[in-house]
């Protein structure tokens, strides 16, 4: 089996996966996993497909993510590790779009406006 690669979004963060047949190891940028997601829901978060279609130890995961926080980080790792496994294996496509982990949380933080103090918010009105 070649190396997979695959791109995972979520609100700013972007996750670039190279899956490759091993035994389980999961780098993200250079470091293991419970390095870079020192909690374990993080952690969860990132091994739920795997976990789903009953694979844990059969692919090693490459990972180099940038932008956004731990938490985007991690929902756009899961992202790519779901793609990546439906190229493995066409099998896997309907158990994980079931839970969800195919789709792409289009939520984005809204731009700030002119004249305004955040994105909606209004500054404080003064009658006097």
């Amino acid at each position: 089996m070649d190396v997979i690669n695959t791109i995972g979004r979520r609100k700013t963060s972007v996750a670039r996966l190279y899956l490759s047949q091993g035994n389980g190891n999961i780098t993200v940028n250079g470091r293991e996993l419970k390095e870079y997601f020192p909690f374990e829901i993080l952690q969860t978060i990132v091994k739920q497909p795997l976990n789903k279609v009953e694979v844990v130890g059969d692919y090693d995961l490459k990972l180099n993510v940038n932008g956004g926080g731990l938490k985007g980080q991690a929902e756009a790792i899961r992202l790519a590790v779901s793609r990546a496994l439906c190229e493995v294996n066409e099998e896997f496509r309907s158990p994980l779009k079931s839970e969800g982990f195919l789709t792409r949380d289009p939520r984005m933080v809204e731009r700030k406006k002119y004249g305004r103090r955040k994105a909606r918010r209004r500054f404080q009105f003064s009658k006097r």
